[in-house]
């Protein structure tokens, strides 16, 4: 990659991790907003959220140092919409997970051809992202649907 190259990748990987960590806040939040009788599985559901969103911006953060670049201290936009019925905080994590993918489909185009390493980075992140964008829309599906959640 050349330097322009890599000052783009940088930036996209800070980018990746300023929303990574707002993930880490908002599903820490959502995690203690859940009332009602199925509060356990999806609190736990969320809170695992939490944690790879930290992972996430781990992995990120590792890749800026790689590159020889500074890792943000900023965190991503965080709303407070005040809506915490679990259809909506399910809405909500959909949203900030599609735009999470756009930042990794951005760093694939980047690095494609360019870096085999940040290739091969964005491509895994872009299949579990995708999986995990899957796996809400499943969620926010009534009982028996079988064609996608579309807001």
């Amino acid at each position: 990659m050349n330097d322009q190259d890599t000052q783009r990748a940088v930036g996209i990987l800070n980018t990746i991790m300023e929303h990574e960590l707002a993930g880490v806040v908002r599903y820490m939040h959502y995690s203690l907003m859940v009332y009602g009788y199925n509060r356990i599985p999806i609190v736990s559901w969320l809170k695992s959220n939490a944690d790879e969103s930290l992972a996430h911006a781990h992995k990120a953060g590792e890749l800026v140092t790689l590159l020889g670049g500074h890792p943000s201290l900023k965190i991503g936009t965080l709303l407070e919409t005040e809506k915490h019925d679990v259809g909506d905080i399910l809405q909500e994590s959909l949203e900030h997970e599609k735009a999470a993918v756009c930042s990794y489909y951005d760093l694939l185009k980047v690095s494609e051809g360019k870096s085999v390493l940040l290739e091969e980075y964005a491509r895994e992140m872009i299949v579990g992202e995708e999986l995990h964008l899957d796996e809400v829309n499943k969620m926010l599906r009534k009982s028996g649907d079988v064609k996608p959640f579309r807001p």
